[in-house]
């Protein structure tokens, strides 16, 4: 497939990581961000958020889900930055306008559907919001969304409070489903050489993988049967963490056959009993199997139990920390990386696929962008002479 041009209003994760995945692909990602306001920094807030980076405005969290993106500011409160971005649109060609800022603001700022549609019919629209353009002024925040979609009420153990997923999978989630969803939209383009809207929901995102959880409420669970069950699997037992004598181990038996595996090894065959031979009559004795086996996973090395275990083919795993995480060799080989301006190595994580022409062949990618460095080559690549460019520049139409 030929490189596309997507150009994305983004701020903040969510949109910011959907894009990066087009970055992953080759393709060409501009940022847009806004012209500086008052005393506020310029851009987009992420920019500030973390560590302090080689430049003031490339804090650490920004780095990550923009590398490889150009930059641009412009100015969307006033009509003449509104049309800049349609000639964007036209002239580039823009294949792809993406944006994450508040539905009721899309008229506003111009950047609705209709609006620049009709500047390239064959563009590609998502807005990507909290709950859709139905609610239009819910502002969209990871934590906030895993709340109001029960995730909270499923995570941590049974006798805490409620917690969140250790990373913000709500905003990565529906990240996701913009690129699959502008992915399907150029499938249907190459047909019907139309674009489309998309409007992906963060909360309805995160509602769609509850598929294992909502239709208990139907099949004959109580309420208070569908929520946090800790490291443990609300149906197969034994599944659970176990501690070891250098730290934990992961063990999940899903089904009868790899239980009689289990009791089939020395240290556990005093797990072994008629009435436990089923799923059911295990979930039964569920307290008394992971205390006991606990009991005697606490007699060995991580690392010792992961051999035994898997030697028999059932799935054992260590807990590994971020750094291990990195050295682990399937996920160590795929790393992707940038450099800080200064020439740092930065690693990142791998592609979510691999595919022949994904990323460039040494897997490097371009370091984030400083606030609106690309501005000036954009303007001229749509057309702009200089002279228009230093008048939007004096008019503050871009910065």
């Amino acid at each position: 497939m030929d490189k596309l041009t997507i150009l994305s209003l983004e701020q903040a994760l969510s949109l910011s990581y959907a894009t990066s995945r087009f970055v992953h692909l080759g393709w060409r990602v501009i940022r847009i961000e806004a012209t500086p306001v008052g005393d506020r920094l310029p851009g987009d807030p992420n920019r500030y958020v973390g560590k302090a980076g080689e430049r003031p405005d490339q804090h650490t969290y920004f780095i990550g889900p923009n590398v490889g993106k150009e930059t641009i500011s412009l100015n969307l409160k006033e009509e003449r930055g509104q049309e800049v971005l349609k000639r964007l649109i036209a002239e580039l060609p823009a294949d792809v306008f993406a944006s994450n800022t508040l539905p009721k603001r899309y008229k506003q700022l111009g950047i609705d559907y209709e609006t620049l549609s009709a500047a390239n019919p064959r563009l590609i629209w998502a807005g990507l919001s909290a709950m859709g353009p139905d609610y239009p002024d819910a502002p969209g925040y990871d934590p906030a969304i895993q709340a109001m979609t029960g995730y909270m009420e499923l995570t941590g153990d049974p006798n805490s409070p409620p917690m969140l997923c250790g990373v913000p999978f709500v905003d990565l989630k529906a990240g996701d489903e913009v690129f699959a969803n502008v992915c399907l939209a150029l499938a249907e383009r190459a047909q019907t050489g139309k674009g489309g809207r998309i409007d992906v929901s963060m909360a309805q995102a995160a509602a769609s993988w509850l598929v294992t959880t909502i239709p208990l409420l139907d099949l004959g669970y109580n309420p208070d049967e569908v929520r946090r069950s800790g490291n443990e699997h609300r149906e197969f037992v034994p599944v659970n963490v176990y501690p070891t004598t250098d730290g934990y181990i992961y063990v999940a038996i899903g089904n009868d056959v790899q239980w009689s595996r289990l009791i089939s090894i020395e240290p556990f065959l005093e797990l072994g009993f008629p009435a436990r031979d089923t799923n059911e009559g295990r979930r039964r004795a569920r307290e008394a199997i992971h205390k006991e086996i606990g009991a005697i996973t606490g007699h060995f090395k991580t690392a010792d139990l992961v051999r035994l275990l898997g030697a028999k083919g059932l799935v054992a795993a260590p807990i590994h920390t971020i750094p291990q995480v990195v050295d682990y060799p399937p996920i160590r080989d795929a790393l992707l990386e940038t450099r800080t301006p200064s020439g740092k190595r930065v690693r990142l994580p791998p592609p979510s696929v691999e595919r022949q022409h994904l990323v460039s062949s040494d897997r490097r990618l371009a370091y984030a962008p400083a606030y609106g460095q690309d501005t000036d080559n954009v303007l001229r690549e749509a057309g702009f002479s200089d002279k228009e460019i230093a008048d939007l520049r004096g008019s503050e139409i871009v910065a």
